[in-house]
């Protein structure tokens, strides 16, 4: 029978958000306080996963690019396999360290709601459209996600009357800052809880550890997953894979023969070398050797997949989607007569024209009085005599949109 070693060691219990943690109070903030039950058995972490699960821009994630846009084969991963990967792999580590499961998995399944349609590349066009109009902010999906849960989703209360999330600081700090590259050293989470809207891109570690373990599992999780999908695409061949299984043996130094290098076999590496190495004196670590072994992967990856001149021509269409919304909507734009003006496109471009006239409705105070009859609670974020502030409501509203979505919208606006 085979030898199991089980790596559940608890070394970070003492650090785990929990009401012995002095991070505790702090960390179960919300921005308005919510309906509290006395028979609620979940706990304010709990209670964020359910309201993330919920929302649209979760529902949405399922046909987001993550790597492979516009993808229509079942098997290749989108965002929502994405999020729910590093869910997994976060719930894993956390629970091998003795950190608070809950609020990883949290942090995990919200890290991404922000995220725009056609990946990456999806965010650059719309950063560039963002600097050719004068914003003095740059966008960055991190930025945007938190942007998404405190403004922009919202769910139905025991009234009916549709409020925003309103999730708790630990998991709204984790969600904004998973972004940036792990460092090999050590991550450590910063000790003080700062206004979230201060966050620089990349600069600030989250508040709890168990925000640093989505961090780390938000690399961990697409190293292998892009590999097995690029390889069934057929991005590179068998001799590719033969480099990269001798990439990672060189760098084991044989310690570990890799019979194969995929999705699970990298995953598993990964989770154990960072529970055994990691301790709460140096940090959340990998190895030397593991850590350089994922910078090399990076690097392939980076090499054979995402600067593959496959993906160019649905680049060049993406930024002609995504700009053609926008010059659409701005088109249009006319003080208080916005909405009479879209909709006498209505005939011609049903998605564009009824659902942004909604969104305008929902998010500006352009309606107020349509906006109490619909029910809507959450904040008013656009004032409709500003222009900057319509075109935030664009890059809002185009930032939440699926790549079928966008499609869909663009068709219309091209065919006659």
């Amino acid at each position: 029978m085979e030898n199991l070693t089980k790596v559940n060691n608890n070394t970070f219990k003492n650090y785990s958000i929990s009401e012995n943690n002095p991070k505790w109070e702090e960390s179960i903030k919300r921005l308005s306080p919510i309906l509290q039950k006395p028979y609620d058995i979940r706990t304010p972490f709990d209670r964020d996963i359910t309201r993330i699960i919920h929302s649209n821009a979760y529902r949405r994630l399922k046909h987001k690019t993550q790597v492979f846009f516009a993808t229509n084969n079942d098997h290749v991963c989108t965002r929502i396999e994405h999020v729910n990967h590093v869910a997994s792999i976060s719930k894993t580590i956390s629970k091998a360290l003795g950190l608070n499961v809950s609020l990883a998995e949290a942090i995990a399944l919200g890290h991404d709601l922000g995220h725009s349609p056609f990946g990456h590349h999806g965010e650059r066009i719309i950063e560039n459209i963002m600097d050719k109009h004068g914003f003095q902010k740059k966008f960055w999906h991190e930025n945007n996600s938190l942007r998404f849960v405190d403004l922009i989703e919202t769910l139905p209360n025991y009234s009916g009357f549709k409020e925003n999330l309103n999730l708790t600081y630990a998991v709204r700090d984790g969600i904004v800052c998973h972004c940036g590259e792990v460092n090999e050293n050590c991550i450590k989470p910063r000790n003080e809880a700062i206004d979230l809207n201060l966050i620089e891109k990349g600069k600030q570690m989250p508040y709890t550890y168990e925000g640093c373990v989505v961090k780390i599992s938000d690399k961990v999780a697409y190293l292998g997953r892009d590999i097995e999908d690029a390889y069934n695409y057929k991005f590179f061949d068998k001799e590719d894979m033969v480099t990269l299984k001798q990439i990672a043996q060189d760098v084991m130094k044989q310690k570990i023969k890799f019979k194969n290098v995929n999705t699970s076999s990298l995953i598993h590496e990964f989770i154990t070398n960072i529970c055994i190495n990691s301790n709460p004196d140096s940090g959340l670590s990998f190895t030397k050797e593991y850590y350089e072994m994922m910078n090399k992967i990076k690097k392939f990856n980076y090499q054979k997949i995402y600067s593959n001149k496959r993906f160019k021509p649905f680049m060049e269409y993406a930024k002609v989607v995504i700009n053609e919304i926008f010059d659409f909507l701005l088109d249009d734009y006319d003080s208080f007569n916005t909405i009479n003006k879209l909709l006498k496109y209505q005939k011609f471009y049903p998605t564009l024209s009824q659902d942004f006239s909604d969104w305008l409705i929902k998010y500006s105070n352009i309606d107020e009085k349509s906006h109490r009859l619909r029910k809507y609670r959450n904040k008013i974020i656009y004032n409709i005599e500003d222009v900057m502030s319509y075109k935030q409501a664009i890059i809002d509203y185009i930032s939440g949109m699926s790549d079928n979505y966008a499609i869909k919208a663009y068709n219309e606006l091209i065919e006659f």
